[in-house]
């Protein structure tokens, strides 16, 4: 009688056993699993076993490990300047725009509905300082600090921090490179009052009004920034 062949990648259904028990498993809020000694006795393998299994898991984007700290599902989150950087390099100005088009005009909307007081007048404060900017380094500062501001005022903090890895990109990427300009800001720089704008309808609670009130001033800044591109003598 022939006996039936063995499994020769019995490592696939430690794979299946691992991620069934994960769905079926009540992990606390940070997704932390327990260590390897307790997982690989409740799935009945050795932990040699177990590693494999995470490492496939691992590879797919499942869960992420962190030295000292644990197993953890879903993504590694990007938490250090090495992250910021490799998004950078695969990065452009093109591309973070389009990115910032998606989310800021969100980000608004969420502050016009949110906003303290406290908040609106900080903005105001930046509008003021970004019009008595005497260099380009200040005005971009008080921009920076503006757009952050309306970030802070949703109260929302997961949005701030993705807020501040776009942000983080952005100056990554090196946007003065693009700048053929003045040593300041003309006082009809289009920034001010597509700002001011911003801040008026944040003011009012008028939420529609802040997000195309944003998305009309980035508009403009991505107009702006590709038209210094194309004219920079190395892109004729």
């Amino acid at each position: 009688m022939l006996t039936p062949p063995k499994d020769s990648h019995p490592e696939k259904g430690i794979v299946t056993q691992l991620r069934a028990y994960l769905a079926q498993s009540d992990l606390p809020e940070d997704g932390r699993l327990p260590p390897e000694r307790e997982l690989s006795s409740a799935l009945g393998v050795s932990r040699t076993e177990l590693r494999k299994a995470l490492d496939v898991l691992e590879e797919e984007g499942q869960l992420w490990r962190h030295v000292g700290k644990g197993t953890f599902l879903g993504s590694r989150p990007l938490d250090t300047f090495a992250d910021i950087s490799a998004l950078a390099r695969r990065s452009n100005p093109a591309e973070v725009m389009r990115a910032r088009l998606v989310m800021e005009p969100e980000i608004a909307r969420a502050a016009a509905f949110s906003a303290t007081p406290a908040a609106i007048a900080e903005m105001r404060l930046c509008l003021a300082r970004s019009r008595q900017a005497e260099t380009w380094r200040h005005y971009e500062g008080w921009d920076t600090r503006l757009h952050r501001t309306i970030a802070e005022a949703t109260q929302n903090s997961l949005l701030l921090g993705l807020f501040d890895t776009l942000n983080a990109v952005r100056r990554a990427v090196t946007w003065g490179r693009l700048r053929t300009a003045p040593v300041r800001p003309a006082p009809t720089h289009h920034s001010f009052a597509e700002h001011d704008a911003i801040v008026e309808a944040i003011e009012l609670r008028d939420m529609a009004g802040a997000a195309a009130a944003m998305r009309t001033h980035l508009k403009s800044v991505e107009r702006k920034l590709l038209e210094q591109q194309d004219s920079r003598p190395e892109d004729r």
